[in-house]
């Protein structure tokens, strides 16, 4: 199994850092591999945040999700793995990444996990 790729993350200067506002990505084509059968789940992840000084360059993190394609991690883990390598490549005031995973086995899933900067 792949490990996902963190530093494929770029971003660019915030031009508005002096105003709130919120950016909402919806990535509903991702995918990852079930640790446990080796089949693959299937999600839409969205990440919802209001950036500082820096925001996320979108095509990097196009390839940055595609780099889960091939990644064994149970869903929790991934929506988290995401949290943290997007906190850490652009350090947004605040973040919300939701994997909402189809179907598999009769259960569905949806994972939020958040972040707020420290005042």
């Amino acid at each position: 199994m792949e490990e996902p790729k963190p530093e494929i993350l770029e971003t660019f200067e915030n031009k508005n850092p002096e105003r709130n506002y919120e950016i909402e990505i919806s990535c509903p084509e991702f995918t990852c591999v079930c640790p446990k059968t080796g089949q693959p789940d299937f999600a839409t992840i969205r990440i919802k945040y209001v950036p500082d000084n820096l925001c996320v360059e979108l095509k990097s993190l196009k390839l940055y999700m595609f780099s889960y394609r091939n990644t064994g991690e149970f869903h929790e883990h991934v929506t988290n793995r995401i949290l943290n390598d997007f906190v850490s490549a652009c350090d947004p005031r605040s973040v919300e990444v939701t994997g909402d995973f189809n179907i598999r086995g009769g259960i569905k899933t949806v994972v939020r996990a958040t972040h707020k900067k420290d005042n």
